[in-house]
């Protein structure tokens, strides 16, 4: 049994945090991402090439993935390779029923029972499949290429799940 779910409206509301102070969430993001340097070299690696934009997309989503654990307090150790390895294994095991990367991609992944924090999956889900409006100046990512970027951080949700311990009082609710 893993963790408790963070509350789907404390992910959402952390989530338009992050996108609302951007400038401002750089910073923040830096330091999450050298905190979790396993994990980033993992995903740098294993993400096909991207173009310049959405690479950047993709790094900043994974930086609101950390950002969520770290706002539900409790202790976010170090993701080891041990776990990475373990979520990868999982993930893997699934494309074959998940794919393609079409609009039923998202109720697909929402089928599957066990995946680790729900509702910051679905959070991504949302930015790169299901939202309809994009603000001025956002980018435009290619339904494959949102395809990959999130098993890979569904990748990190689970592997990140698995190094979070959560406050002893933590009381989410799936």
């Amino acid at each position: 049994m893993g963790n408790p779910h963070i509350p789907r409206d404390d992910v959402h509301a952390w989530s338009e945090q992050a996108a609302e102070a951007a400038e401002l969430f750089k910073g923040t993001a830096t330091r999450l991402l050298r905190s979790q340097k396993r994990l980033l070299n993992f995903y740098n690696q294993n993400l096909p090439a991207t173009d310049g934009q959405t690479g950047e997309v993709s790094v900043y989503l994974l930086s609101v993935v950390v950002r969520l654990f770290d706002r539900a307090g409790g202790r976010l150790n170090k993701v080891n390779g041990a776990q990475i390895n373990r979520a990868a294994a999982k993930i893997g095991g699934l494309t074959d029923t998940l794919l393609p990367f079409d609009e039923g991609f998202p109720e697909r992944v929402r089928e599957v029972a066990d995946r680790a924090q729900p509702h910051i999956l679905d959070e991504a889900l949302w930015a790169l499949f299901e939202r309809d409006e994009k603000k001025e100046g956002e980018v435009t990512v290619d339904p494959e290429q949102s395809g990959l970027i999130f098993l890979m951080l569904w990748v990190a949700t689970e592997a990140l799940d698995d190094a979070w311990k959560p406050p002893a009082d933590f009381g989410a609710q799936a």
